[in-house]
């Protein structure tokens, strides 16, 4: 390692040039270069910040998508206690080479000039730290903004044609050559330029159907529509957008602002994108007022809230504990699995992957799966989990400052399922019971492939399961089968059917909910296997049910998480069906023979449940 405290630098000319030359790329700002080699080889004050390389740099904060880096404009616009929220996307030129504007516009009391400028600055907040709203820092609109355009334009006024305008322009800042780089004095303007004014007196491409939007005001005054005080973020030709077409960009936008602003459009926000209003969705299905009240079929319409906890999370040092909310709800899943799939998954979006849902003072930060709280089954589609927090516990919930997701710490995690860990489990199986009832219901009166294969090939195997009867044994043997077809009776299904499938097949699935059973359970009765499976077991939610959420046929693409009555004739769950029945029937047919033998399968089926319970679960 060199010791900086004797080295000096070579005194030859021919030597300090090149050893002092800065090597940046080619389209670096030409403007950052010359101030670096003026301080290196003048040894001129180095600024704390490069202006003029710091904020291209910020072009690369990285947003999930363009509609997050719109939400940090939304939530200034809420901060300013903003009613209506406008976002635009207008899109021109010919295919492949059109240029894209988008705008945000919000009806809040304005900025004065000075207050303005310095909300231009990086870092420059009138709240800055504060943990009460949505924003902190003073970053998130200048970063969002030119996350998407190189250049923005704010515009501000708190009386009617009273504009002022400031403009932040990563290339002519880039081209600046002073050590400090400073902000101009906000511009004052009676009118909005043309290419902005007509956001709001113009409807725009998408949607086409011009019916379909509800302009600012009812005036081609641009200046009269606007109102008398407001914001403007203007981002013209923008080249980091996440979606060629105004269409996409506008759909997306919809969808993901209608759910994390949803407890703001509840209580009064109206936020429109490209002149439409935005209804809320709610992925917990709690909000009566929500999108998905409205549609039309529902005989319940909202979810059942199962627990809410208050848990106190603890901050360390000389910080008192702050309390989170956290709440569980069950969805409907007897009354809207009979709905069809096109309302269950797109109207509804009941597979949408929003199983816990984080907000921060009522806005959402994160929403889809967090495997350290909950295991993703398919029965995770038919519950939710809403924790809400407060600003105070951004470091434990690890928020970061664009708010995009996320990252809680363990003690966080271990608080809220130490709390509702319990509930979770029970709703888990109350899922599971509604799911294998409804998976028995489709189709109660036709065996299974797994029964229908067993049965067939009972006749190849070498020990018989009951003997050859007389007619009078044979009818008394009916008599016996109808009996135990009342007690196998499946939901939906008639005696009469049940009757004749218990007769044609001589092994029988079913299912069965039993904390203290083993996984699976045996019976020989009047020549037939009967098989029952423990949906309590963890082999059912581990093994057996995943395998019956395989893709098939009779399944579509899984996602509901029933078990299917008859899978496709050669898959995995209908494999393991068949293991199952041809143990049971080796067992029976050796207990048959032997009531010692029979006891010892009875004791090593429990002995063998409980191991296995352990080792799936611990």
């Amino acid at each position: 390692m060199t010791d900086t405290s004797t080295f000096t630098p070579p005194s030859d000319p021919a030597v300090e040039p090149e050893r002092f030359a800065p090597r940046w790329a080619p389209d670096a700002p030409r403007g950052g270069r010359a101030v670096l080699t003026r301080v290196l080889k003048d040894s001129a004050a180095v600024p704390l910040f490069l202006g003029q390389t710091f904020v291209q740099s910020l072009r690369d904060v990285g947003y999930d998508s363009t509609t997050s880096a719109l939400c940090e404009h939304v939530d200034n616009s809420i901060g300013a206690g903003a009613s209506e929220v406008r976002i635009y996307f207008r899109q021109a030129g010919r295919r492949g080479a059109q240029q894209t504007d988008v705008l945000v516009y919000d009806d809040g009391p304005g900025m004065a000039p000075a207050v303005l400028q310095v909300a231009t600055s990086f870092g420059g907040s009138m709240s800055y730290g504060s943990r009460e709203g949505i924003g902190r820092f003073g970053m998130g609109m200048k970063t969002a903004a030119l996350s998407l355009t190189p250049a923005v334009e704010i515009y501000s006024w708190q009386e009617r044609r009273a504009f002022y305008r400031m403009i932040l322009d990563t290339n002519a800042i880039g081209r600046d050559k002073a050590n400090l780089i400073t902000l101009p004095d906000p511009e004052f303007m009676a009118e909005l330029p043309a290419e902005v004014g007509e956001f709001f007196v113009q409807p725009m491409g998408f949607p086409k159907n011009r019916s379909e939007q509800d302009l600012l005001g009812d005036t081609d005054d641009a200046g009269e529509a606007v109102g008398p005080s407001g914001t403007i973020i203007y981002m013209p030709d923008c080249d980091r957008l996440s979606y060629a077409t105004a269409k996409t960009l506008v759909e997306h936008c919809v969808k993901e602002m209608a759910r994390v602003y949803r407890r703001h459009i509840a209580g009064g926000l109206k936020l429109w994108v490209n002149n439409r209003p935005v209804e809320a969705i709610d992925p917990t299905f709690s909000m009566p007022n929500a999108r998905h009240a409205a549609i039309d079929g529902l005989k319940t319409r909202t979810s059942r809230l199962v627990a809410a906890k208050k848990i106190a999370i603890e901050r360390g040092g000389a910080h008192k504990p702050v309390e989170i909310t956290v709440k569980l709800f069950a969805l409907p899943i007897e009354e809207w699995s009979d709905l069809p799939r096109k309302v269950q998954k797109n109207d509804l979006g009941v597979f949408s992957g929003h199983n816990i849902s984080v907000l921060r003072n009522d806005r959402e930060v994160f929403a889809g799966f967090l495997s350290e709280i909950v295991r993703r089954h398919g029965d995770a589609n038919w519950f939710r989990i809403e924790v809400d927090f407060t600003g105070e516990l951004d470091e434990a919930f690890g928020v970061a400052a664009n708010k995009q997701g996320v990252r809680l710490k363990s003690y966080v995690v271990d608080a809220i399922v130490k709390e509702i860990g319990d509930d979770v489990s029970s709703v888990r199986e109350e899922i599971k019971r509604v799911q294998t009832k409804r998976s028995i219901a489709k189709r109660p009166d036709v065996p299974s492939a797994s029964e229908t294969r067993a049965t067939e090939a009972d006749a190849f195997q070498p020990d018989a399961l009951d003997a050859e009867l007389t007619e009078t044994q044979r009818q008394q043997m009916d008599e016996n089968l109808r009996g135990l077809a009342v007690v196998l009776k499946r939901e939906g299904e008639a005696d009469e059917a049940a009757f004749e499938r218990v007769k044609q097949s001589k092994y029988l699935i079913g299912y069965r909910h039993d904390e203290y059973w083993p996984f699976y359970h045996v019976e020989n009765k009047f020549g037939r296997i009967i098989l029952t499976i423990n949906t309590a077991h963890p082999f059912y939610a581990e093994l057996y049910e995943p395998l019956m959420r395989v893709a098939t046929p009779e399944t579509g693409d899984g996602e509901t998480g029933e078990p299917v009555a008859s899978p496709a004739p050669n898959g995995p769950s209908v494999v393991l069906e068949l293991m199952l029945f041809s143990l049971a029937r080796a067992q029976s047919v050796l207990g048959r023979e032997s009531p010692d033998a029979a006891k010892l399968f009875d004791t090593l089926r429990r002995k063998w449940s409980e191991a296995f319970r352990i080792q799936l679960t611990h």
